[in-house]
C-alpha cells in the first residue's frame, strides 16, 4: 500500500514471474500465458504445473508450495476452485502481485461472488495487490512483459491502457496496432476485487514511460478518491486521462418528479465526475484512440487557432465547419505569410485560411504552404488535407510532413482521405508521429480535445471548499418536521423557502394565506406587484394547473386571483388538499436560471445548473458537479453551459451577477452535504440580476426522503 493506493510498481516491473496453470497445450489459457511470457521477456519464468515437468523450454515447478519465496508477480491461470487455495500459499511466499485471470466469480453466481470476496479478504490482510479476477493479465512493453493471453504483444509506445473489460482489451490491442499506436503498459482488472481503477491510476501517473492514460470504464469504486486521483495527474502532472465509460443510455435512469431528476439519468454523475477530475472522456472507441494517437505523438497547441491546409476546396469547407462546430477558430493568416507564399503557389491557390494548394499539389508545393503557414506567429495547430488525384504522389507528400512539423514545434494531424489509394502515405505517417483520420472532421475533434485539456490547465485554480455562513440546525429541524411519520415528503415554496433561508439564499417576501380575508394583510407586508400560487401536496408543476398568477398589482386583482386558482386546481385535480395560497413578492427582471439537485445512489448528491424557466427542459443545457465541490467546480459548472453568453450579457445586456450564482451553487453543495434526506431539488428560476446585484429564489421544492 502507498497511502490510499495498492502499490503495483513491484508486479508491474517484476524481476520473476510464476504462471499458476501454465501449459504446452495450445488453446489454454496457461499456454497463450506462456507463449507471450516467452517472446521478449529476460526475467525469471516459473511455470507452475504438476503433470509436467518442462514447458516450453523452461523448467516446471510441480505446486505453488515449491515456488521460491519473493516471487514478484504471479498469474494465475486455474480453475475458481484451486484459486484461493494457490493465493493463501503465494501470501506465505510474501508475493509481490497477482493477477488472477480465471473467471467464474462474481461475475456467475452468489457462490463465486462468495469466493471473491474470501480472495480479497485475503490479498489485502497480507498486503498484496491483487489483478482481477476475470480478467486479460497485465503487460509492460519496457521489460518485454506479456502476462496476458492477448492474442498479440503490443508495441513500446508511451501510451498507458487500463479496460475492465478483458475482451475488450484483445480489440484494442488489434485497433491499435493498426494504427501504430504503442504502448507503455496495458492492465485489464476484470472484477476489481482489490486493484481497482484509481490504484491503476495512480500507478500509471508515476510511471516514467507513460505519456497518455487511457481507461475504458465500466463503473467507478469511489467517485471523491477518482476525482482527486485523476486532477492531480491532469492538472499537476499535465498528464492527459482519456476515457471511456459504457452504459451511459438514459434508460438507465429512474424517473423522477422533478426538472433536475428528470435530466440526471444514469450517466450525469459520471459526466461531473470526469469534469471534476479533468479528465477527457471520449464517445466511443475510435474517437478514445483518435485523441490517443494525437495527445501522445504531437506537442500540447498554445491557442484555438487552426490552419487548414488541402488540396480540395470542399473537404476544406467540410473542416472549417467542424473546426468551428468544435469551439476552435480559423486562424488569420498574415499579410506577410501571403507574401511568401505566392511565389511558391499558382496562380489558382487560395492564400486565406483554408490554405488551398489546388489538386495537382506537388510535395514542394505542400512543403511550402506547410514550412510558411506554421511560422506564422498567429497560428497554434494545422491539419493537413490530401485528396487523391491521378497527379498526386502521396507518399512523397507524406514523407514532407513529419520534418515539417516537428521543425514548427506545433501540433499538425494529417487527413489522407480514403482507405486503399492513400495507403501507403498513411503507412508512414504513423510510422513517424503524425496521427492521421480517415476524415478530417475527427483530426479537428482531436485536436479540440488537447485545446481542452491544455485550457483546463492553464486556467486550474487553487482547489478549496468554500464554508459559508449558514444555520444547518435550522434547516434540519424544518426536515424533521416535515418528515414526522412519513418517509417521503413534497416540500412546497413556503416550506423549502425555510431551508433555503437557513443556508442563506436570497429570497423574496413572502406569505401563506387560507382565505381571502388574509390578502389584505399579506398584501400590506409583501407589497405589490405580486405573485400568487397554490400550495398543494399533489400538484407539483402549479403552472401547468393554472395555479399560478403573476404581475397582481391591486387588493381587488389579488381576490379575483385567488378565486380563479383554487378553481383551476380543483378542477385538474379533484382530490388533491388545498392548503393555501402563497403571496410572494414579484422579482425584478433578470436572466432565469435554475439550480438544481439529486442525490446519485451510488455517488451522492449531485449539483444541477443551467438556463432556468422553461428553457431547461426545451434546451437541455445543464452542466451537473458532485458535492461538496471546489469553489472552481462552481464557476466551470457556470461557464459550461453552450448559453454562458447570455449571462455575460449579450446585444447591449448588462452582465449577470455571476458571483453570486457562484456563491448559490456552492450553498446549495453545502446544503445538500449538510442534509442527507433531500433527495431532489428544483430552485427553478432564480431571477440573476445585473451584476452586482445580486440575485432571487423565485420558486422552489424539495422532494426529502428519509
Amino acid at each position: 500500500m502507498t497511502g490510499t493506493y495498492r502499490d503495483l510498481k513491484r508486479m508491474m516491473n517484476p524481476k520473476s514471474v510464476a504462471v499458476i496453470g501454465a501449459s504446452a497445450r495450445a488453446g489454454s489459457v496457461g499456454g497463450a500465458v506462456m507463449s507471450n511470457m516467452r517472446e521478449a521477456y529476460k526475467g525469471n519464468l516459473i511455470p507452475v504445473n504438476p503433470k509436467a515437468d518442462e514447458i516450453m523450454g523452461f523448467k516446471v515447478c510441480s505446486s505453488v508450495e515449491q515456488l521460491p519465496d519473493g516471487v514478484d508477480l504471479a498469474v494465475i491461470a486455474v480453475p475458481p476452485a484451486a484459486v484461493l487455495p494457490a493465493v493463501t500459499e503465494l501470501c506465505k511466499k510474501k508475493c509481490g502481485g497477482i493477477a488472477v485471470i480465471t473467471a467464474g466469480f462474481k461475475e456467475v453466481d452468489e457462490a463465486g461472488a462468495k469466493l471473491e470476496r474470501e480472495l480479497t479478504a485475503m490479498v489485502q490482510a497480507a498486503g498484496i495487490p491483487l489483478v482481477g479476477p476475470n480478467c486479460l493479465g497485465v503487460i509492460n512493453t519496457g521489460i518485454g512483459m506479456n502476462a496476458s493471453f492477448a492474442t498479440k504483444s503490443p508495441s513500446k509506445g508511451s501510451i498507458g491502457f487500463a479496460s475492465q473489460s478483458g475482451a475488450l482489451g484483445t480489440s484494442v490491442l488489434d485497433v491499435a496496432d493498426g494504427r501504430n499506436l504503442g504502448f507503455s503498459s496495458f492492465i485489464s482488472f476484470g472484477n476489481k476485487a482489490d486493484v481497482t481503477e484509481i490504484d491503476i491510476l495512480n500507478y500509471l501517473a508515476e510511471d516514467p514511460n507513460t505519456k497518455v492514460i487511457l481507461m475504458y470504464l465500466e463503473e467507478i469504486i469511489n467517485a471523491q478518491l477518482f476525482i482527486e486521483t485523476s486532477r492531480r495527474i491532469t492538472m499537476q502532472q499535465k498528464k492527459p486521462v482519456l476515457v471511456i465509460k459504457s452504459g451511459v443510455s438514459a434508460e438507465g435512469a429512474k424517473a423522477a418528479s422533478s426538472h433536475t431528476g428528470s435530466l440526471a439519468g444514469s450517466d450525469a454523475a459520471y459526466t461531473a465526475i470526469f469534469e471534476q477530475g479533468g479528465v477527457i472522456r471520449a464517445s466511443n472507441i475510435q474517437q478514445l484512440f483518435d485523441y490517443a494517437a494525437a495527445f501522445s505523438t504531437q506537442p500540447m497547441p498554445k491557442g484555438r487557432n487552426l490552419a487548414i491546409i488541402t488540396n480540395a476546396g470542399g473537404p476544406g469547407i467540410i473542416t472549417t465547419d467542424a473546426a468551428v462546430r468544435n469551439g476552435l477558430k480559423l486562424a488569420h493568416i498574415s499579410e506577410a505569410t501571403i507574401k511568401n507564399l505566392i511565389p511558391e503557389m499558382p496562380d489558382t491557390a487560395a492564400l486565406h485560411n483554408p490554405v488551398d494548394v489546388i489538386g495537382d499539389a506537388t510535395s514542394q508545393r505542400y512543403q511550402a504552404a506547410m514550412k510558411h503557414v506554421l511560422a506564422d506567429p498567429g497560428v497554434d495547430s494545422a491539419i493537413i488535407i490530401l485528396t487523391p488525384q491521378a497527379m498526386t504522389d502521396i507518399l512523397e507528400i507524406a514523407k514532407i510532413i513529419p520534418p515539417t512539423a516537428q521543425s514548427s514545434g506545433k501540433p499538425v494531424v494529417a487527413s489522407f482521405m480514403g482507405m486503399v489509394d492513400v495507403l501507403p502515405g498513411v503507412n508512414f505517417l504513423q510510422t513517424h508521429d503524425i496521427p492521421n483520420y480517415v476524415f478530417p472532421e475527427d483530426g479537428v475533434e482531436s485536436l479540440a480535445a488537447m485545446i481542452k485539456f491544455q485550457e483546463r490547465i492553464n486556467r486550474d485554480s487553487p482547489r478549496h471548499y468554500l464554508q459559508l455562513e449558514a444555520k444547518p440546525q435550522i434547516a434540519k429541524d424544518c426536515i424533521a418536521e416535515a418528515l414526522k411519520g412519513k418517509s417521503e415528503h413534497l416540500m412546497h415554496e413556503n416550506e423549502a423557502n425555510r431551508v433555503l433561508d437557513a443556508y442563506g439564499f436570497p429570497l423574496l417576501r413572502s406569505q401563506v394565506v387560507s382565505d381571502k380575508s388574509q390578502i389584505k394583510d399579506a398584501a400590506a407586508k409583501i407589497g405589490f406587484p405580486l405573485v400568487m400560487k397554490i400550495v398543494s401536496p399533489q400538484i407539483i408543476h402549479k403552472s401547468d394547473a393554472g395555479g399560478v398568477k403573476v404581475g397582481i398589482s391591486n387588493q381587488a386583482d389579488a381576490e379575483s386571483a385567488y378565486d380563479t386558482i383554487i378553481a383551476n386546481a380543483k378542477k385538474y385535480d379533484p382530490k388533491a388538499t388545498i392548503e393555501g395560497i402563497y403571496m410572494v413578492q414579484m422579482a425584478g427582471k433578470g436572466v432565469e436560471v435554475i439550480l438544481g439537485a439529486t442525490r446519485d445512489p451510488k455517488f451522492g448528491p449531485l449539483v444541477m445548473f443551467g438556463l432556468g424557466g422553461i428553457m431547461v427542459e426545451v434546451m437541455k443545457d445543464v452542466t451537473f458537479r458532485l458535492a461538496p465541490m471546489w469553489e472552481s467546480s462552481a464557476a466551470n459548472m457556470i461557464s459550461g453551459i453552450r448559453a454562458f453568453d447570455v449571462l455575460k450579457g449579450v446585444r447591449g445586456a448588462k452582465p449577470s451577477d455571476i458571483g453570486k450564482i457562484k456563491e448559490c451553487i456552492l450553498r446549495l453543495s453545502q446544503m445538500l452535504v449538510d442534509n442527507p434526506e433531500i433527495k431532489e431539488l428544483d430552485i427553478n428560476p432564480m431571477i440573476v440580476l445585473p451584476e452586482g446585484e445580486g440575485a432571487v429564489v423565485a420558486d422552489c421544492r424539495i422532494i426529502l426522503k428519509k
